[in-house]
């Protein structure tokens, strides 16, 4: 009861439709070939309604139909172990043995043209030499746009199924931002007829890409551009026939020009919009603001003019928001780069997905950024997943007015925390090591007291290891610190040595610098220990009272007081666990 349909028609006539008839069971597919074995594709129908896409995209798939690439692996596989060069036909022959469905035979010529047909950027300089027929491209091994897809064009009608060749303008090699396309059109691509519907592809930007200098082509496969979403096609491909946008409602070319250019590096990363989503932005009071989403933990970077120094990037759960402040007047380009966090080995690039133009009128002199701050900055899904969790200050930026600030919080298991302060020189903080940042321990809650040496812009980097790991503390993130009060001069914390454990806590005397001739409270959370002493002049030592030791010293006739502790009564050595300076008189 299988239903078959035979068409017989001369060679030379368009094929009407004669008759049905049916077969009994076990009867033969059979299929109208010419001469050569091949069978004849019909005429390809206009785009219709059924072809249509809405625009703007619904941020779903990246392709106008389903196709699971892993099925495709083999076949994929055996696409580019095929090696006919002498004719098309036997080409499509090899190439049809192991693809059934219409959609795998388109794939098996897109994969073996994108792979074995590079672009020509000699004959890109000299078009007149240059042949774009099939068979030539077939010869030649190489080839510009136009080659690529009468080549597709070709193969595809060989093996029954519609195809088209399609031009237009194209966001390629060359574009500026913002500019506008006037004159001929300068790309081609092709469309071909799946499954009941019109689909788009460009197998010359799936080959690879040109240098700069368009000089030199590399071979570089690019899946995005095989049956891409058509919201997504007219990023960068305006066809000269509005109706194969295959979109509705179609754009105009007014809309073309203007609209942000998104590369497949943009989608393939898994990014979904950015804002503003217009090419061109200008400065408010010398600021810019840029954001982008995506769907998971992606990592980024940018340059603004070639450097990051002008900006302030944070990282968000589903993106990142980035300030950018020149310190120039005029155009500048922008450059948003991104990879993904859990990346494999070939992975780990950052590549750019989007460029801006940013047209900066007057610039914000006091929004400079020291030197020392790396981005991103502040907290994020980042530094959580490093093991730092709850933030108190979940801000990049904390304004401290009287100089001092606090931060908390809760950390994962097994971790040891370093971290520095740099002032606007770039240089860790005045000479005191880096001591203007207490570090306390409570269980797993991390305290950070900050005592700015003085009014600026502070950069507080964090770094952390396993504690059970012998290597290095990694850069995880940092804060930027400002304060603009010019009396603020915090002295440094005192000196801790190596016996200071990280649990203990000094509640007084918090400063490193104690007043000269002076009674001084002194008061320490420290356990395992059996004796306290504080050395002066004279030796004071420190009684304990619910968990703290606590007692006074007098600081007349010394430079210098150290914190020592016995670890066991029994001992007579004892260890210096701190170390103030006395101020000189």
């Amino acid at each position: 009861g299988t239903q078959v349909t035979v068409e017989i028609h001369r060679e030379d006539t368009s094929p009407q439709l004669i008759k049905r008839l049916s077969l009994g069971k076990g009867s033969q597919r059979l299929r109208g070939h010419d001469n050569k074995g091949f069978q004849r594709t019909e005429a390809p129908r206009p785009p219709g309604a059924k072809d249509l896409h809405a625009y703007p995209w619904d941020k779903s798939s990246l392709k106008s139909m389903p196709v699971d690439l892993q099925q495709f692996k083999k076949l994929d596989a055996y696409a580019l172990k095929v090696n006919v060069k002498n004719s098309v036909e036997e080409l499509v022959k090899a190439l049809l043995k192991q693809a059934r469905t219409d959609l795998e035979k388109v794939r098996a010529i897109w994969m073996w043209i994108c792979h074995h047909i590079e672009y020509d950027v000699v004959g890109y300089h000299n078009k007149s030499q240059l042949s774009s027929k099939p068979r030539d491209v077939l010869q030649m091994g190489k080839s510009i746009c136009e080659g690529y897809a009468e080549l597709f064009e070709h193969m595809c009608s060989l093996a029954g199924i519609q195809c088209k060749k399609l031009s237009g303008h194209a966001k390629g090699h060359g574009y500026k931002t913002g500019q506008s396309f006037t004159g001929d059109s300068d790309h081609t691509w092709n469309a071909v007829y799946l499954e009941g519907r019109w689909h788009l592809l460009d197998s010359t930007w799936g080959s690879g890409s040109v240098d700069d200098s368009f000089t030199k082509f590399t071979y570089r496969y690019n899946e995005f551009y095989f049956l891409t979403h058509p919201a997504l096609f007219i990023n960068n491909h305006f066809p000269d026939n509005s109706n194969w946008q295959l979109l509705k409602p179609t754009l105009t070319l007014k809309e073309f020009e203007n609209n942000m250019l998104h590369n497949s590096n943009f989608y393939t990363l898994g990014l979904l919009a950015t804002h503003p989503d217009t090419p061109i932005i200008r400065t408010v009071n010398g600021k810019a603001s840029v954001s982008v989403d995506c769907r998971h933990g992606t990592l980024f970077k940018f340059k603004l003019r070639g450097t990051d120094e002008h900006g302030l990037m944070t990282l968000k759960k589903h993106g990142m928001t980035l300030d950018i402040y020149p310190q120039k007047t005029g155009s500048h380009k922008l450059e948003i780069f991104a990879k993904p966090s859990k990346a494999e080995a070939s992975d780990d690039v950052y590549k750019c997905v989007v460029e801006y133009v940013v047209e900066c009128e007057a610039v914000d002199k006091a929004a400079r950024f020291p030197k020392a701050l790396l981005q991103p900055v502040g907290p994020s899904w980042f530094s959580e997943r490093q093991g730092f969790l709850r933030p108190s200050q979940r801000e990049p930026v904390l304004h401290t007015n009287d100089g001092r600030c606090c931060l908390t919080f809760t950390l994962g298991k097994d971790i040891s925390v370093l971290t520095s302060l740099h002032a606007d020189g770039g240089g860790p903080a005045e000479d005191a090591g880096g001591r203007h940042v207490l570090q306390t321990r409570r269980g797993n809650q991390l305290e950070l007291k900050v005592h700015l040496p003085h009014a600026g812009s502070f950069v507080l980097k964090i770094y952390s290891k396993k504690k059970s790991d012998p290597g290095n503390y990694d850069y995880i993130f940092n804060y930027l610190i400002r304060c603009l009060n010019t009396e603020v001069k915090w002295p440094a914390f005192p000196q801790s040595y190596s016996k200071w454990l990280q649990d203990y806590e000094i509640l007084e005397p918090l400063s490193g610098l104690l007043p000269a001739n002076r009674n001084v409270q002194f008061k320490l959370k420290m356990h395992g220990v059996a004796k306290v002493l504080v050395q002066a002049e004279n030796i004071h030592p420190l009684t304990q009272n619910r968990g703290c030791w606590e007692g006074t010293c007098n600081t007349s006739g010394c430079r210098e007081v150290f914190v020592m502790v016995h670890e066991n009564a029994n001992h007579s050595f004892y260890s210096h666990v701190l170390k103030y300076e006395v101020e000189t008189q």
